[in-house]
């Protein structure tokens, strides 16, 4: 793969930091039986990558989202917030900060205001 540098992507990462209560094999198959495979069977190309990773010690969490671009996450988010799994994931999961890295809307960033998001702008790198 071809290394370029400082060359901006559309892409946007979407980094969900929080905590858990409950027994982490609870989680863990609500993860691995519900809430991936709802983001898999939705066959969205602009789905670059949905991870979870725990710390099953300190019941700690991150959920890394990465899109080809703003518009695709919009579309996703705009269905998703809200929604029956969001409602669960929110029960079993408390997110205690959202980072969001990459362009969005203006309208979006409104949107998503009650998630308190960080947003940072592309600045440099290699790519």
């Amino acid at each position: 793969m071809k290394k370029e540098l400082n060359k901006k992507s559309n892409q946007v990462t979407v980094l969900l930091q929080g905590s858990y209560t409950i027994d982490s094999d609870v989680l863990k198959k609500f993860i691995r039986e519900e809430h991936c495979p709802l983001f898999y069977s939705l066959d969205d190309s602009g789905i670059i990558r949905f991870e979870w990773f725990l710390d099953e010690d300190e019941k700690t969490g991150t959920l890394i989202e990465i899109f080809e671009d703003s518009k695709h996450w919009e579309e996703l988010g705009g269905k998703v917030l809200g929604s029956p799994i969001f409602v669960k994931l929110n029960k079993l999961f408390k997110i205690e900060k959202t980072t969001v890295l990459g362009d969005i809307s203006k309208a979006w960033k409104t949107k998503i205001q009650a998630l308190n998001p960080m947003h940072q702008s592309y600045i440099g790198g290699i790519n």
